[in-house]
C-alpha cells in the first residue's frame, strides 16, 4: 500500500513510484515540404469568375484536415507506412479589368507517405473499445500528425490544354470536407485551371501503449474554483500588470551593444 502523508485537510502526496499507462512515441521524424502547381478545386462561383479573370492572387492557404492511416511493412518487420492526406481551403482574389476584386475559394489536397518504426510488439493487445469489424487495424501503433497552416509561395492560371504531367488523381473527398465550402466544387469541364505553390512544415511520430513506473510527488487536483459569469474571470489589469515591459521594441533592431 502507498506511503501517503497528509498536507493539510485536502492536500495528499504519495511518497513512492507509482504505475501509470501512456503512450510511447516509437519513431518520429518531420518534414519540410515544397508543393509545387498543387491544383485548386474551385467553387462553382469561383471557377466562372477565374473563366474571365485578367489575373488572380491567391491570398491564404489554410489546413483544414489531415487524414492519416497505418499499414504494416511486409518486407520490414516492425516498420509501417503512415499515409497522410492534407486538405486545405485557398483564398483568393480574380481580377477582371478596373472592376471590384471577385473573392475565390477552392480545396487543394496534397498526399504524401512516410516510414516509421513502430515497434514489435508480440503481445496482442485488445480493449473494450475494439471492435472485430476492424480486426486487420488492431494492434496497429498510432500515428500522429502535426502540421502548420502552410505558407503560399506562388500561383498560377493555365488552360486546360496545357501539360500537367505531375497532376494526381483527386482522391474521393470527404463529405465534412465537401461541405465546408458551402457549394459544389468543380472537378472537370472547366477551360482554365487555379494552380498554387505552398511550403508545409510537419511532424509525424508513431506511438503504442506502454505502462510506466513513474514517482508521483503529489494529486493532480484543480486549485481554482469554477467560474458560472464571464465577469468572475481574472481582473484584465491585473494580468497586465504581470507583464514585463517590452523595452526592446521601443528601439531599432540591430546589432550594436550599448555599454
Amino acid at each position: 500500500m502507498p506511503d501517503i502523508t497528509a498536507q493539510g485537510a485536502d492536500a495528499l502526496q504519495i511518497n513512492q513510484p507509482v504505475c501509470i499507462h501512456t503512450l510511447q512515441i516509437t519513431d518520429c521524424c518531420l518534414d519540410k515540404d515544397c508543393i509545387e502547381d498543387l491544383r485548386v478545386y474551385l467553387t462553382e462561383q469561383s471557377q466562372a469568375a477565374l473563366q474571365s479573370a485578367t489575373s488572380t492572387k491567391v491570398r491564404s492557404a489554410e489546413l483544414l484536415f489531415v487524414d492519416v492511416s497505418v499499414e504494416a511493412l511486409a518486407y520490414k518487420r516492425g516498420y509501417y507506412a503512415v499515409d497522410l492526406t492534407f486538405y486545405y481551403r485557398i483564398v483568393g482574389e480574380a481580377l477582371q479589368g478596373a472592376m471590384r476584386p471577385i473573392s475565390i475559394i477552392g480545396l487543394s489536397v496534397f498526399t504524401k507517405r512516410t516510414v516509421l518504426y513502430g515497434g514489435k510488439n508480440k503481445a496482442k493487445v485488445f480493449s473494450s473499445n475494439d471492435s472485430c469489424e476492424n480486426i486487420s487495424e488492431l494492434n496497429l501503433p498510432e500515428a500522429i500528425a502535426e502540421a502548420l497552416d502552410p505558407m503560399v509561395l506562388s500561383s498560377k492560371v493555365l488552360e486546360v490544354g496545357e501539360c500537367r504531367c505531375c497532376e494526381t488523381q483527386l482522391p474521393e473527398i470527404p463529405t465534412c470536407i465537401a461541405s465546408a465550402f458551402g457549394e459544389a466544387l468543380v472537378t472537370t469541364g472547366e477551360a482554365r485551371r487555379l494552380y498554387v505553390s505552398i511550403g508545409q512544415f510537419s511532424t509525424v511520430r508513431l506511438e503504442r501503449d506502454t505502462q510506466l513506473s513513474v514517482t508521483a510527488g503529489e494529486y493532480c487536483a484543480p486549485t481554482r474554483e469554477c467560474c458560472d459569469d464571464e465577469g468572475c474571470e481574472e481582473d484584465p489589469c491585473e494580468l497586465f500588470s504581470r507583464i514585463d515591459f517590452p523595452m526592446q521594441a521601443f528601439f531599432p533592431e540591430g546589432n550594436c551593444s550599448c555599454s
